[in-house]
């Protein structure tokens, strides 16, 4: 059985990684989750950039309009600090807020850490992407991903992206009987 291709924008924001003060850790550790869990082949287009609004909606609208990535996600920018402004810049350029993911990433993430409620993270379309905003750190970018990611792929069948399986002994992907293809 062949599996659809994805392409998938990656984006993490720091000021201090973006001017090379520290090394990024939500990149590699973006691509490993998915090389952990995924069955597709993916295309991934990274950016690492400042926290910056205009520039983050900027790559936002370049990965879904242009590179036509049909998953994109944020790490980094998410907190109550004066600089963290990715939540401002992902509701900028949207079509469409699906508040859930927010509310369910926050809820994943409050297992783990009480301040996971200072996290103001959003899921969004645009066209035929969805973003999501996701944690900095390399623990809650898999932590968050674990708990949310059985109802990724139905939201990008419904947006008209790419049938995605994840390896069943990892996630066990959420879809209707209806929109289930069949396994032969």
């Amino acid at each position: 059985m062949t599996h659809d291709s994805i392409r998938i924008g990656l984006v993490s924001i720091s000021d201090r990684a973006s001017s090379g003060i520290y090394e990024d850790k939500g990149l590699p550790a973006l691509e490993a989750w998915f090389g952990d869990v995924m069955v597709n082949p993916a295309e991934f287009i990274t950016r690492l950039i400042p926290d910056e609004q205009a520039l983050i909606e900027a790559t936002l609208i370049e990965l879904a309009d242009t590179e036509g990535c049909s998953l994109i996600l944020t790490t980094g920018g998410t907190g109550p600090s004066p600089r963290d402004v990715t939540p401002e810049a992902t509701l900028a350029i949207a079509h469409k807020v699906l508040p859930g993911f927010g509310e369910a990433m926050r809820a994943v993430s409050l297992k783990y850490v009480p301040t996971a409620i200072l996290s103001r993270q959003v899921g969004v379309t645009r066209g035929a992407s969805l973003i999501l905003n996701l944690p900095g750190q390399p623990k809650a970018i898999k932590e968050t991903l674990d708990g949310i990611f059985a109802a990724v792929p139905y939201c990008i069948d419904l947006i008209g992206g790419p049938y995605l399986e994840a390896k069943p002994e990892t996630i066990a992907v959420f879809r209707p009987k209806s929109a289930l293809r069949p396994t032969s």
